[in-house]
């Protein structure tokens, strides 16, 4: 089995102070670690990463976002540019790390809103932006896992179904759905009819309790989705996503207020064996 944790549980610039935190994901079962991708600046530093996490023996993927000074939807063609660029460097970054795989938001922008829903063009722009993207990913041998998010972080792609329509207008093999329990549980009606009508493009899925605290202790429907995922055939990583007090990029976004579990060591074990529980019965 396949599974990660996701680092944005400690920070979202992983250095040498956050050795300690690795360790514990491979110590708590973790054969995989999300590494967050938002500093594009000094691709040595992830070389260097890559050394680090070939010690511990965690296999890295990486994870990315664009804002609004690089909106991928942005009518003005040099933020779209901008958009381009950053997301060939991140791609270069994941590279760099050692990594396979790039999800997150390369498609839209994180917490930008214009007070209506997305226009012909703004999807149009997205296509063209992941085109490019998509492309040079290609050349890296590096997947993409365009991650759907709800309504409250983003207007372009809601639902597993709305990005199952983008990917297949990027047209690209290489690019895929990321699966989301925590924005699935907001925006679908039925989370087992998605991920079965969706089955060929979801590339990756995150695990989220409905109030990003312990995977199991909510009320995220976990029986259908493990069902659903199984019944599909479903063979790619299930990453855990939690999210820490100490990201100052993303807690305006993701309107983390206080702290949704007992301790990040907690969390980062008891997941792990709840996805390995599930796994083991499915």
């Amino acid at each position: 089995m396949n599974c990660a944790m996701n680092m944005f549980l400690w920070t979202t610039h992983v250095t040498k102070e956050h050795l300690p935190q690795l360790q514990l994901v491979k110590d708590s079962g973790y054969n995989m670690v999300e590494i967050p991708i938002l500093n594009l600046d000094d691709i040595t530093h992830y070389q260097w990463l890559r050394k680090q996490l070939e010690e511990i023996g965690l296999i890295p993927l990486a994870i990315t976002a664009r804002g609004e000074a690089d909106n991928p939807c942005s009518e003005d063609p040099a933020v779209r540019q901008l958009a381009i660029s950053n997301n060939k460097r991140a791609i270069d970054c994941a590279q760099a790390l050692g990594a396979n795989k790039i999800s997150g938001l390369l498609h839209t922008a994180l917490g930008v809103f214009t007070g209506q829903g997305p226009t012909e063009e703004e999807w149009q722009w997205s296509i063209e932006v992941m085109q490019v993207t998509a492309h040079h990913a290609q050349q890296k041998d590096i997947e993409i896992s365009l991650e759907f998010i709800n309504r409250f972080e983003c207007y372009l792609t809601n639902t597993t179904a709305d990005m199952a329509r983008l990917v297949t207008d990027i047209g690209y093999d290489n690019v895929g759905i990321l699966y989301d329990t925590f924005h699935a549980n907001i925006e679908e009606k039925d989370v087992a009819q998605a991920i079965k009508e969706h089955a060929s493009l979801i590339n990756h899925v995150h695990i989220s309790e409905n109030d990003r605290s312990t995977p199991g202790s909510g009320h995220v429907r976990w029986d259908e989705t493990f069902t659903a995922l199984e019944e599909i055939g479903y063979q790619g990583t299930f990453a855990v996503e939690a999210f820490g007090l100490n990201l100052p990029e993303l807690i305006p976004v993701v309107k983390i207020w206080r702290k949704m579990y007992e301790s990040e060591e907690q969390i980062c074990r008891d997941a792990f064996q709840f996805i390995k529980g599930y796994r083991d019965n499915t």
